[in-house]
């Protein structure tokens, strides 16, 4: 027996050897291959799955090898009538080394990954969605902690042992009904008050004639979005996708009177504290606009108008400051995998005062351009009427 151990420790040492060897010069292969860049775009190099799934297996081999070092160890012990290994023991001791490793991994992610989290909520219904995640993540990280030292710590308090039998206890009617009850009402609550937020989020009623909704109509399609403002009458033209063609990529229908001044925009412009109102659609497959600064998301589906009615509240520039980062912007991404160009469904947002938003709208060109009236045969009656008074008056002279 102790034989054959020996020899399946000399072969697990032999595999260590030539997995080492194989990570060295998988490593030594990937310097040699890099071209030379400057020190931070080396730093950042992805070096390969393979170099991680290799480092897993030396790790699972290494812990192999200590197991049948510690089991040769046992065996000798037994041979030389010494007191052997007390597997309970040292097992109920990996528990309370894998539950302070694994609270003091949950500390590392929760201090180096929560600096990765979004800033402020720009937005004026993004801070009930913000409350609500904060109230929940308290509740569960909470939940996480209690429940995780119960676990390893009665694996601990109650291991195997000669001096206690265990004790068969298969129902409890009042654990049954305390673990049962008290989620069950801490959920309720969460859904209860979760289903109040996002009625007040989406709430369709009126607002007050001073906080008229700017319309912009947000249209997804493989793979990108397009973007048009409703004119001076603040009311968007109807659509008809039987129009869609070359120039008429959206397939606005100008039958409706109130399409002749809608504008077309390659940004999103939106004033500050102002209520917008997103009109939203897809052409081919479903889509997602997704704003994480204003903490909005909401599906794009053919054949189905979908909106989102919200209001800013941080310019750019003041979010720029709070960042430290002159280059900062909000962007609009299709949170849906929508094909293989879904990475470049991106559009920049830019939140401004009402002046530079005012004057940033007068500068956007009519939807309906000279190309679009040739395809449609449209003529500008004022321009015929002047070349007929023009024509009347030469052959009067």
């Amino acid at each position: 027996m102790a034989f054959k151990t020996r020899i399946n420790f000399k072969s697990f040492t032999g595999m260590l050897a030539l997995l080492f060897v194989t990570a060295a010069g998988m490593a030594q292969t990937t310097d040699a291959a890099a071209p030379a860049a400057d020190d931070a775009a080396k730093s950042g190099m992805w070096i390969g799955i393979g170099y991680y799934v290799l480092l897993f297996l030396l790790v699972a081999t290494a812990i192999g090898i200590i197991g049948k070092v510690l089991k040769v160890y046992d065996l000798t012990s037994q041979i030389q009538h010494k007191k052997p290994i007390n597997w309970n023991n040292l097992m109920a001791g990996l528990f309370v080394v894998f539950l302070l490793a694994g609270l003091y991994g949950a500390y590392w992610s929760f201090t180096t990954h929560g600096q990765m989290l979004l800033p402020e909520s720009a937005s004026e219904h993004g801070v009930k969605t913000d409350h609500m995640f904060m109230v929940t993540f308290a509740i569960t990280v909470f939940v996480f902690v209690i429940t995780q030292i119960l676990l390893f710590g009665f694996a601990f308090k109650y291991r195997g042992s000669e001096k206690r039998k265990a004790y068969f206890y298969p129902h409890n009617n009042t654990i049954e009904k305390i673990w049962t009850v008290i989620p069950a009402i801490v959920l309720t609550i969460l859904v209860i008050t979760g289903f109040f937020t996002w009625s007040s989020i989406t709430n369709t009623a009126d607002l007050p004639n001073d906080e008229k909704a700017i319309n912009i109509d947000i249209t997804g399609h493989q793979f990108a979005w397009e973007v048009r403002y409703a004119g001076k009458d603040g009311i968007l033209g109807s659509k008809n996708y039987k129009l869609i063609s070359g120039t008429n990529k959206l397939g606005v229908d100008f039958t409706d009177k109130h399409s002749f001044d809608d504008l077309a925009a390659d940004t999103i412009v939106l004033p500050v504290n102002k209520f917008i109102r997103l009109n939203i659609i897809a052409q081919d497959v479903i889509h997602s606009v997704y704003m994480p600064h204003f903490r909005l998301q909401i599906n794009a589906v053919p054949g189905l108008p979908t909106y989102f009615k919200f209001k800013p509240t941080i310019t750019t520039a003041e979010m720029r400051m709070k960042e430290d980062n002159p280059k900062f912007e909000y962007l609009l991404y299709c949170n849906k995998i929508c094909g293989a160009s879904h990475y470049n469904m991106q559009k920049v947002v830019r939140v401004v005062t009402e002046a530079e938003y005012l004057t940033w709208l007068g500068q956007q060109k009519p939807y309906l351009n000279d190309q679009l009236k040739k395809e449609l045969k449209l003529v500008d009656t004022t321009s015929a009427k002047k070349d007929t008074a023009q024509n009347k008056l030469a052959l009067n002279n």
